[in-house]
């Protein structure tokens, strides 16, 4: 099956064609500055053909216009006719409560879709864009939504539950939903099989580390905690978001500022972390570069951005009772050796020991062979996760 792959931000559209018996990727390409001047349509082909494409990108159908019009391009393409694309897959940040797995889209998931956009109020809007998009474009192909948050929505109560009102959390859904599933449901998946073992015998802790970080307890092959909670702001430290932190915080701060909420949300998403410690970057390579130039206050912010993974690490082999494997993934995650050094420095004690020469190589395996622990680098590909899940899909409601 060949499943074309769209993940729809506010003003981008990220896709890949996929062709699911290979595990092939047969075009990529992002359309930047959707609605804003100097859009742009960046498209490779599986045998690295390139192409950028300028012009006046309105909104998400053109966009998805424009996404078409190359893969259907005599000179660029990978497909001589729409009919050729078997089913489109939608990356969908928040499900809510309603979707435990990926599912067949249908007006009625979509009216849920929308019930949830006070959930994610800046991811779920170009998600759905982009569904109504295809639906005019493409009629009666079939669409799957895969959800950021299904992975981890099978959680325990003691791990998704927050220490408020109960009542809170039946009248509006306060809770843990926990995001980057696919990427945590994938690099768990690739943990096992490059171990050779079997994922529902595994204790795996996953951290999925880039602007935004998350890591996740997956026993068993599934989660059973992540450190996102209601929304992407909770956790580790991010490239601009603060992530943990005491939530009287806040409203001192408000206070003494004379803060809106809005601010105040601009505050931690945008202001915070990484950039906000350091005062360089929000980009890892450039905070490590600081602190190479001994700059103090990128130096914090290296420092507290790894303590913070693994006190996270700990917390988890505590839950799990025990730890088989620790993946890095992510941009920082899979590119810097430095991060993966600082974390699992002082970690012998759970097995963990660092191969340098692998580590500085950005090798597969970078634990050592006598480590109880494996430690691995795996690239995430949630976009396959994506394809995959929309292959099954599809053809579980054909055989119907």
């Amino acid at each position: 099956m060949r499943v074309l792959v769209l993940n729809c931000g506010s003003s981008s559209i990220k896709y890949q064609f996929i062709n699911t018996e290979e595990k092939n990727t047969l075009a990529k390409g992002v359309v930047d500055r959707i609605g804003m001047s100097g859009a742009v349509l960046s498209h490779t082909r599986y045998d690295g053909d390139t192409i950028k494409i300028a012009g006046e990108i309105l909104d998400h159908q053109m966009g998805i216009e424009y996404v078409l019009g190359v893969m259907l391009s005599k000179n660029h393409g990978v497909i001589d006719d729409k009919d050729d694309i078997d089913a489109i897959g939608h990356r969908v940040v928040h499900g809510g409560e309603a979707f435990s797995g990926s599912v067949l889209i249908t007006n009625e998931v979509v009216s849920v879709l929308q019930d949830n956009i006070e959930l994610a109020p800046l991811h779920n809007p170009p998600n759905i864009k982009g569904i109504q998009a295809v639906t005019r474009l493409l009629p009666g192909k079939p669409q799957v939504g895969v959800f950021d948050t299904s992975f981890h929505l099978n959680m325990p109560p003691k791990a998704f539950l927050y220490g408020i009102p109960y009542e809170l959390y039946k009248k509006h859904k306060i809770r843990r939903y926990g995001f980057h599933g696919t990427s945590h449901k994938y690099v768990s998946y690739r943990a096992a099989e490059i171990l050779g073992k079997e994922l529902n015998k595994l204790k795996i802790v996953t951290a999925h580390l880039g602007n935004g970080c998350s890591m996740a307890a997956v026993d068993c092959g599934h989660s059973i905690d992540t450190t996102m909670g209601f929304t992407p702001l909770e956790g580790l430290l991010m490239g601009t978001r603060s992530g943990d932190l005491d939530p009287s915080l806040i409203l001192y701060i408000m206070s003494k500022e004379g803060l809106s909420l809005n601010e105040a949300g601009t505050l931690l998403n945008k202001h915070s972390g990484l950039i906000g410690i350091s005062g360089e970057s929000s980009d890892m390579r450039e905070i490590l570069a600081s602190v190479k130039e001994d700059h103090k206050r990128s130096k914090y912010a290296f420092e507290i951005f790894c303590y913070r993974i693994k006190k996270y690490l700990g917390a988890y082999a505590a839950a799990m009772g025990g730890l088989d494997a620790f993946v890095f993934t992510g941009g920082i995650g899979e590119n810097a050796p430095d991060v993966r050094e600082e974390v699992c420095k002082g970690l012998e004690f759970l097995g963990i020991r660092i191969d340098q020469k692998k580590n500085k190589n950005n090798d597969e395996m970078i634990s050592t062979d006598d480590s109880n622990t494996a430690v691995l680098r795996i690239p995430t590909n949630e976009e396959l996760v994506i394809a995959l899940d929309t292959h099954e899909i599809v053809k579980s409601q054909s055989a119907k």
